[in-house]
């Protein structure tokens, strides 16, 4: 079969980001594969594109399987991402609109941050890039870790349309305005040249970032403009904790109809959706050492016996959502459930 215009173009875009070396070993490979090259080659060569991303050891490529329905609650946070799944097209730019920068996702650990951040690739139709910043420094020669630095952002930058997705921002950026002393101001030489691309950066590569501690990041990543929005993720609400449950149950085969998910929302209070899935998990163990089906029962045993984040980190959760409440836009729908829940 001949390769059409379309398919030269799809096949060219496959290997953007990719040395001219190393897009002719690839091209080659997808031809001695296939006998020719055709538009359905475009997966060998986004495969081999993969393998050589991953030996650069910063950047990772992740794929995704799973889809945005798979994060229960959160309405608010995904009607903002819906609106904007066509925003790095060409009809968008004719349109008017500017392209988005990134978004910084606060909140509390295991309620659906990183996998928000994921899905977002799967409903964007984007590639998704994991930015480690541990893996950028390296003292083993000065210079070496911005160097990293720059590679990185600039294989993100040559196959954009992309989403840098950096897990635990506060954990990667930490201290950094004061730690001259300690690395001799590597920290800080590197988050003032990330910074520095963030402000002018013109490529389309959307910045995904998380965090669950506001207090240990730098003040200039909250300055207003830095990222496009700052989405704070509460423990879910009582209907979150429904879709949470309902999600879990569906994922693990079982008919809805045998749960009162209402009850179990309501055992749940406190719970974040990571703690809700280890509580079917640790149910569905319990029954099946016992040779059964697990059942309601079971599950609220599970959550009974769990002391929640909510409960062992109560005042760093407090401050969490005191600062989030007048700097941070909810992403659960239910507002003022969302002011209100007290622990």
């Amino acid at each position: 079969r001949r390769l059409t215009t379309e398919g030269r173009e799809k096949l060219l875009k496959a290997a953007l980001g990719l040395t001219q070396d190393e897009a002719e070993k690839v091209y080659r490979k997808a031809q001695v594969t296939a006998g020719r090259l055709t538009e359905e080659e475009v997966n060998v060569v986004l495969t081999e594109k993969k393998q050589l991303i991953r030996r650069n050891g910063i950047l990772e490529y992740i794929d995704v399987d799973e889809t945005i329905d798979s994060v229960g609650g959160l309405e608010e946070l995904k009607r903002w991402l819906h609106q904007r799944s066509n925003a790095f097209t060409e009809r968008a730019r004719e349109y008017g609109l500017p392209q988005p920068k990134g978004m910084l996702i606060l909140g509390i650990p295991g309620c659906g941050k990183s996998l928000i951040a994921k899905t977002t690739s799967r409903l964007w139709g984007l590639p998704l890039l994991r930015l480690d910043m541990g893996r950028v420094y390296d003292g083993s020669m000065v210079g070496r870790s911005e160097a990293n630095l720059r590679n990185a952002l600039k294989t993100a930058e040559s196959i954009s349309p992309v989403i840098l997705f950096i897990d635990e921002l506060d954990k990667s950026f930490a201290g950094s305005g004061g730690s001259a002393d300690s690395d001799g101001g590597t920290s800080s030489r590197i988050f003032g040249s990330f910074l520095t691309w963030m402000q002018e950066k013109s490529s389309p590569v959307f910045v995904m970032a998380t965090a669950n501690r506001v207090e240990r990041l730098p003040g200039e990543f909250l300055r207003k403009g830095r990222f496009d929005e700052i989405f704070f993720v509460d423990l879910p609400t009582k209907e979150e904790r429904q879709d949470i449950f309902k999600i879990h149950l569906s994922k693990r085969r079982r008919e809805i109809e045998r749960f009162d998910l209402e009850q179990l929302s309501t055992v749940s209070e406190g719970f974040s959706g990571a703690e809700i899935e280890q509580a079917v998990i640790a149910s569905m163990y319990e029954a099946f050492a016992q040779d059964r089906e697990f059942t309601q029962l079971d599950i609220i045993a599970a959550v009974k016996s769990t002391m929640p984040l909510s409960k062992t980190m109560n005042e760093q959760v407090t401050a969490l959502r005191d600062w989030a409440r007048q700097r941070a836009r909810p992403a659960a729908s239910s507002v003022a459930e969302y002011q209100r829940m007290e622990f």
